[in-house]
């Protein structure tokens, strides 16, 4: 049933589209309703509907699965429906409402209500910053589909996906330019990417504005809030200094929590020191139980939105916890032979491309955070920087959005012998579970990697890294 601007825009829509299982007959009793080609798949059909005689014979002769009601005259449009529902009152029937009538339509059973302004004034609030576009028409129409796009220095940029915590959310599709991504593990996000993401529309909600603000909210994308885990076999010595380490850069932070979770208590004396720093934003929790640590880790980490743990390198190493941390993809810090406040600068040794883009905007958010001076070191001792220019370009383009300087050094030099000169630093490194070894600049990297690992030297920040196995990323 059709007449006015609205109707005509429809048929020349269904006329474009050519649906070919579908077949359309179009009430034609007012001119200037018909676009001037018609698809094949059209029929017209010179009646009235507010005849009801007329579209009885119509209805009767040919079963329709819908029908739409887009007429201009609201006289015309009441009695239609009215005849509608005399004829056959399970009909599917669609209505586009025109006017400031609540009660248009509701004699019918079997329908579904269009309010124009209410249609106009979503799309024009939809087109307002800051607000997501989300799915109107699939799924249960409630916003659990949402579409974002990430903006450069957002905190989602250059993370791959597999690193990204989805706790009641997930992302499932990826759109580059004119291509659709099905992501996998390893792909990494880029900024101007669209992530189409599925979920309840409140966490939603939440991941949109993470997604869309950068600054204040490390450890985020990898969780909310940070975890200090101690083994007293290990770190007995340093419990106290840890706790007041972790202490220090929660003061850092914007509305974080610290939970502490504490193995092997062995000496009551250390426990009753630790326990005087519990407070609103500190929790501590002892594990007498000590059979499935890595279980219990897996569901501390979990239960508490947890993005960034600290602990030292010995228990990081021990009973395959740095399997189990890289199989969770957080960040990992590893204390030091210097405090977190004594550190000054943040240093980056150069790697891989992909791996330096994996961890540049963590870097920039821990010196944000901490108001640390950040330096990518690009020492080789070959003295080849060409084929690292690209990656220069990156973190000095990163250095604009982030509004920070960054000291970029290239020197023909040994990079462990460089960083065992340094002090005061905190190094922010690439957490991988197998390092991929197929040329020598890999090979190099590695062993560089290895060695820095096994080192109290300087404290270390591990970003979660995850190899890209495959070219091909589901491009469709």
């Amino acid at each position: 049933m059709a007449s006015g601007s609205i109707a005509k825009h429809f048929i020349t829509w269904i006329a474009k589209k050519r649906v070919a299982q579908n077949h359309y007959y179009v009430t034609d009793y007012k001119k200037g309703t018909l676009p001037e080609k018609l698809s094949k798949n059209i029929t017209l059909v010179p009646i009235d509907p507010t005849s009801f005689s007329k579209l009885s014979h119509t209805m009767k002769k040919t079963k329709f699965s819908h029908i739409f009601v887009i007429l201009e005259d609201k006289t015309d449009a009441e009695y239609t429906l009215k005849n509608i529902a005399l004829i056959n009152p399970n009909a599917r029937t669609i209505l586009v409402n025109q006017w400031h009538d609540e009660n248009m339509g509701k004699m019918c059973k079997n329908i579904t209500i269009i309010h124009q302004d209410q249609f106009i004034a979503n799309h024009l609030y939809e087109q307002l910053p800051n607000v997501p576009l989300v799915a109107q028409n699939v799924g249960l129409g409630q916003g659990e589909i949402m579409e974002v796009h990430v903006p450069f220095g957002s905190s989602y940029a250059y993370r791959h996906i597999g690193s990204i915590v989805q706790r009641k959310w997930k992302i499932a599709a990826l759109y580059r330019g004119e291509m659709q991504i099905l992501p996998t593990a390893a792909t990494m996000i880029r900024p101007n990417d669209t992530l189409l993401i599925l979920g309840k529309p409140l966490v939603l909600d939440g991941i949109y504005k993470t997604v869309n603000k950068r600054t204040g909210l490390f450890p985020e994308p990898f969780g909310k809030d940070i975890y200090l885990m101690i083994d007293m076999r290990f770190d007995k010595k340093n419990a106290l200094a840890y706790l007041e380490e972790s202490i220090y850069l929660l003061t850092k932070l914007e509305n974080k929590s610290l939970f502490v979770r504490i193995f092997y208590p062995n000496d009551f004396n250390i426990l009753k020191k630790l326990r005087k720093y519990e407070s609103t934003q500190v929790d501590i929790s002892i594990s007498y139980k000590n059979d499935h640590i890595q279980e219990q880790i897996e569901h501390d980490i979990d239960a508490y939105d947890i993005g960034l743990i600290l602990t030292s390198r010995e228990t990081f190493k021990a009973r395959k916890n740095k399997e189990s941390l890289y199989r969770l993809k957080k960040l990992v810090y590893l204390f030091g032979d210097k405090y977190l406040y004594d550190v000054k600068q943040c240093v980056i040794l150069m790697s891989e491309n992909e791996k330096m883009e994996s961890i540049s905007t963590t870097a920039f958010d821990i010196s944000e955070s901490l108001d640390l001076n950040l330096l990518l070191g690009d020492y080789d001792p070959d003295g080849e920087f060409e084929e690292r220019n690209i990656i220069m370009e990156h973190f000095q383009t990163l250095s604009e959005i982030f509004n920070r300087e960054i000291d970029i050094r290239q020197k023909i030099s040994n990079p462990i012998r460089e960083l065992s000169g340094m002090h005061n630093i905190l190094q922010v490194m690439p957490f991988e579970k197998n390092p991929d070894t197929n040329n020598l600049f890999r090979l190099l990297s590695v062993k560089i990697y290895q060695t820095l690992l096994h080192t109290n030297k300087h404290p270390k920040l591990l970003v979660p890294y995850e190899p890209n196995e495959s070219k091909e990323e589901g491009y469709l």
